[in-house]
Formats: structure tokens, sequence, C-alpha cells
């Protein structure tokens, strides 16, 4: 599906973050940069702060926002069924710097191994149904 929004002419995307670094789980960041996206170029960003922390409500978070993908960290089950349910594509397991991962993103090259979480696409939690969240086969 992110291939499919990586071809809408306009999204926003919203991106969990501590210390200029994908934060390691999206369940208890406090920090999320929006970015807006015109044509495959960034044309704005806004730094919030999320409030929720029950799953349901977090995702709210995210739907009031007019979030088209989340990028994150670890994101439990319960969480990422929350945001899904909400009509938000979800790219978890996603690890590195803020910067290159957005501009990765934006440019379809996310799905590059050096993204992933270590244990992504192996025998962990993170493996759901053979994929890990950035996209890859395992």
């Amino acid at each position: 599906m992110a291939r499919v929004l990586l071809n809408k002419s306009s999204m926003k995307i919203a991106v969990s973050y501590c210390h200029d670094r994908i934060s390691p789980v999206f369940d208890v960041s406090e920090n999320l940069l929006l970015i807006n996206v015109l044509d495959g170029l960034e044309e704005g960003r806004e730094n919030v702060e999320l409030i929720a922390k029950a799953p349901f409500e977090r995702a709210g978070e995210l739907s009031r926002r007019s979030v088209d993908v989340l990028l994150c960290g670890a994101i439990s089950a319960p969480l990422e069924g929350a945001v899904r349910n909400a009509g938000i594509e979800v790219l978890g397991f996603v690890c590195g710097e803020l910067d290159d991962v957005v501009k990765a993103f934006i440019r379809g090259g996310l799905t590059e191994g050096s993204f992933a979480m270590p244990g992504c696409c192996g025998r962990r939690r993170g493996n759901r149904n053979g994929h890990c969240g950035t996209g890859r086969q395992k």
C-alpha cells in the first residue's frame, strides 16, 4: 500500500522521533513530525506532541491530523491495528536518522535494509505475516 500512497500527488507523513532519530517504540513516543508532501517534494513540516497513550486514542490523534502514512520504530499489534483501522498506512520497525528516513521514504527507498530495526524480518515479533515493517520479504 505504501507504493500506492507514493503515487498520490499529495500526502501527509507522520514520523515518530526522539533526538533526531526514529523513536524506537511508537507506543510511548511523545514527538511526532508531520510532513506534507506534494508531487514528491516536501512542502512543510510541523512538530507536534502526542498526548494519548491508549491505542484508539492515539490512532484518533493521527486521524484528526489527516495523516496518510505513519513511519515509526517498533509498534504494538493493538496500536498498529487501531492506526490501520483509522485508514492510515503503517510502516513500522524502521530505524535511522530522521531526515535520512524521510528522504528515503519520499524517494521510494525506505525498503533498503539499512532502515530496518535490528531483528526485523527474523524470528522476532517484528516479523508479522512474513513481512517486516519496511515491506521486505524474509
